[in-house]
Formats: structure tokens, C-alpha cells, sequence
């Protein structure tokens, strides 16, 4: 125990006093809001403009299509019509026109035939669909005058119906949409984090295994530990350095939303007189305030619990892995063919884990919470709807004996890979270390 505790010292203090450490915590959630700004930018950079002029023979549109600041209806008269599509393809200023033929009869079925839309370049999805979505607003509206019946009336009729639902088996709570989108919304921030964590510090155990061998450091360690001893104090060192990264991380988002907190309560008290109805339409502070409560509802000693105990066991679960692979091989070219061995159940636990946000209890949410290979990610992503208390037992049984039986795989593995060089180890010798 004494070596393996100064092997993780060592570790942890040769990883957090690399530069790289130093400047990736600090940076890392800089960039990440970064990176989500831009991702916006994108999407509302690729937005435009559009002008679409209008040919109303009947007259049933005018003053009822409305523009807005992506799509702007310019209504034209119907004796310009062919001039107009004559000079369309030249006329840059104009994305096109739509030919809205005259009502006969109320033949609905015979207006929409005859309608058209002619464009002089390629129209985005969006904008073709606002379009529809406009014409057929305002023929729905005049079907509701012909029939008689007031739109306030229909409007009525078209009303949804909100169902409350009280959860007996959690003190009688209403179980809302908010309160599932916020449960939702922490079930895959949770599960993110964690699959992310165990591959790159995974990723990590091997990259510095596999260091050691090709420096023949390890030759000289070895002299002085047992094997094991190395990879457990190696895995070890390597969890401090992810957790302290964590924590610091999380530091940092508190006093991040403490600072935007009051930056925006400043920000709300100060808005100019006038705009009340800007203040109301916006109302964030009351969505924040009903956020803030579902939040505080939840069972938080249950989930950060559950939360670091899965998240250490499925990370000292796959590190054995990744320090498996590192050792039996001499180069980071070949860990390409193992290391999917790891990466497949983690992927599959996390993107099975997107189903569980319909059916939380549903089978597939159950199995992949029991299953060891993927629960470090599925309990963790059901565990803000609530688990049964001898699922979670189970699950952590199944999980803690499957890490011990990594470990000691890996370290059969590990002591003799560790000392091979210029052989490429092949599954069929790699169960012979195993059984040896």
C-alpha cells in the first residue's frame, strides 16, 4: 500500500504542474462558452433576408400576409405579372414572386393548384415553409368565416388540455414538463461529463504507460515495486488529477453564475422607462425562479452520491483497461485496434442513455443501469428521476466486483507487457499473459 500511495503522489504532482494542466483548467470552460458562441454565430449567420413579391388577383391575401424581419411580402400589382417574371432572373434584390390566382367559388382545392412560387435561386427550407404557413393561415380564416363561426369560438375548441400528474411513490408530487425538462437537461449534463471524463483521463493512463515503456523508466520502477503496484498507484494518481480538475470546474461555474446572477438582476432593474412590456415578455427571472425550484426538489445527496461513486468505479473500471492496452503495446498506432474494445460499451451505454429520457423506468433504462459496461453513464444519466434504492445497491455490487475483475486482468496483462518491447501482442497472447 506504501508504494502504491508514493506512485500515485508521484503521478498526481507530475500531471497538475505540467503547463498543459494548467492551462487547459483554466482555459477549457472559456472555450467551451466560446465555442457554443460561435456554434450560434453560425446558425444566425446563415440566416438572410428574403423579398418575395406578391400577385393577389383576388385580393383575399392583401394586408393579411405579414412580413417580419426574415421575410418581407411586397404586394405588386397582377397587370406587372409577366414583366415582373421576365426581369426576375436579372433582378438580384428580389428572391421572388408568388402568383396567388383569383377564389372562384370557394374552390379552395382549385386556388392551391394554380398558386405558384417562382424564385430566382435555390429558397431555404425555412422560408418556403413561412410562406405555406402564411397562405394557409389565411384561407383557414376565411373557411371560418363561411361557415359562421368566430375565430375566438375556434380558438376555443382548438384549446389543449393540461393533465396534472401526482407521483404517489414521491410524496405526492406534481410531476410538470418544467420539472422533467430540468430533470432531463441534468441527466445529460451528468452523463456528459462523465463519459468525456473517463475517456480523456483513460486516454491519459495509457499515453503515460505506454511513455514509461518506450523511455524504459519503467524498467528501473519495477526494480523497486511489484507491477501492480505501478498500474494501481498510476490509475490512482491520474483519478486526483481528474478530480481536482473537476472540482476547480465546478468552482468556477458557481462564481460564474453568481457574477451573471447579479450581472442580471442589475440588468433587469435598470431597464428604461417605457419598456414594461419588454420587462414582461422577457419574465427570465420568473423561468429562473421555477428552474431554481425544481432544482432544489431534487434529491441532491442521492445524486452527488451516486454520482462519484459510479463515476469513480466506471473510471478506475476503463483506466484498467486503458492501462491494459498501453502495456501490450509499443506504440500509440496500435492502440487503435484495443482501444475500441473500450470505447464501444461506453458509447453505447451513453447514446442508449438519450432513450431513457422518455421512459426513465422502461427496460432498456433498467439494463443498461445494471449492465457494469455501461451503468457508469446510464445510472448516472437516470438517477435525477429517481432510481429504486436495491437497483442502485445492485448496480453498485455488479460494478464494484466487474472493477476488481478488470483490475486483475489488467494486472496479469500489465506485468508482462510492460516488459515487451518489439512485439506486437495479438488477442491470442494477450490471453495467454491472462492465463499465465
Amino acid at each position: 500500500m506504501n508504494n502504491i500511495f508514493l506512485i500515485t503522489k508521484r503521478e498526481f504532482l507530475t500531471q497538475v504542474k505540467k503547463k498543459s494542466f494548467i492551462i487547459l483548467t483554466l482555459l477549457a470552460p472559456i472555450l467551451l462558452i466560446g465555442f457554443g458562441a460561435v456554434i450560434g454565430l453560425m446558425f444566425k449567420a446563415n440566416e438572410s433576408h428574403s423579398i418575395i413579391e406578391v400577385v393577389d388577383k383576388s385580393g383575399l391575401f392583401k394586408d393579411q400576409l405579414k412580413s417580419n424581419d426574415k421575410l418581407n411580402y411586397v404586394f405588386v400589382s397582377a397587370a406587372d405579372e409577366k414583366a415582373k417574371i421576365n426581369n426576375l432572373k436579372d433582378n438580384e434584390s428580389l428572391d421572388g414572386i408568388l402568383i396567388l390566382p383569383e377564389l372562384k367559388d370557394h374552390d379552395y382545392t382549385g386556388l392551391e393548384n394554380s398558386t405558384r412560387l417562382i424564385v430566382n435561386a435555390k429558397m431555404g427550407f425555412d422560408t418556403k415553409q413561412k410562406i405555406v404557413s402564411d397562405i394557409s393561415d389565411v384561407i383557414k380564416k376565411e373557411k371560418i368565416k363561411q361557415l359562421g363561426i368566430e375565430e375566438s369560438q375556434l380558438n376555443s375548441l382548438d384549446k389543449g388540455f393540461t393533465l396534472k400528474t401526482i407521483n404517489v411513490s414521491d410524496n405526492n408530487k406534481e410531476d410538470s414538463d418544467l420539472a422533467f425538462g430540468v430533470k432531463s437537461g441534468l441527466s445529460i449534463l451528468l452523463m456528459y461529463v462523465t463519459f468525456m471524463f473517463i475517456i480523456i483521463y483513460g486516454v491519459r493512463v495509457m499515453r503515460s504507460v505506454l511513455e514509461e515503456k518506450n523511455n524504459r523508466v519503467v524498467e528501473i520502477i519495477i526494480s523497486s515495486v511489484k507491477p501492480f503496484e505501478l498500474m494501481m498507484g498510476k490509475i490512482l494518481g491520474v483519478t486526483l488529477v481528474a478530480l481536482t480538475q473537476f472540482l476547480i470546474w465546478i468552482s468556477m461555474s458557481v462564481i460564474g453564475a453568481l457574477v451573471l446572477n447579479t450581472g442580471f438582476a442589475s440588468f433587469q432593474k435598470n431597464i428604461p422607462g417605457g419598456n414594461e412590456e419588454i420587462a414582461s415578455k422577457l419574465d427570465v427571472a420568473k423561468i429562473a425562479t421555477q428552474i431554481s425550484h425544481s432544482l432544489l426538489e431534487l434529491n441532491f445527496p442521492l445524486i452527488i452520491f451516486v454520482f462519484i461513486v459510479f463515476f469513480l468505479l466506471g473510471y478506475i473500471f476503463y483506466s484498467s483497461i486503458y492501462a491494459a492496452i498501453g502495456s501490450a503495446v509499443d506504440n500509440e498506432t496500435e492502440t487503435q485496434q484495443f482501444t475500441l474494445f473500450a470505447i464501444l460499451p461506453l458509447t453505447l451505454g451513453m447514446y442508449g442513455s438519450f432513450s431513457l429520457m422518455n421512459n426513465p423506468d422502461g427496460p432498456l433504462g433498467f439494463w443498461l443501469s445494471i449492465i457494469p459496461f455501461t451503468s457508469p453513464v446510464a445510472m448516472i444519466a437516470r438517477i435525477p428521476f429517481g432510481v429504486p434504492a436495491w437497483q442502485i445497491a445492485l448496480s453498485i455490487v455488479l460494478l464494484l466486483g466487474t472493477t476488481i475483475f478488470m483490475i486483475f486482468l489488467a494486472g496479469k496483462i500489465y506485468r508482462v507487457g510492460i516488459l515487451m518491447y518489439g512485439n506486437k501482442a495479438t488477442l491470442k497472447e494477450i490471453w495467454k499473459w491472462i492465463r499465465g
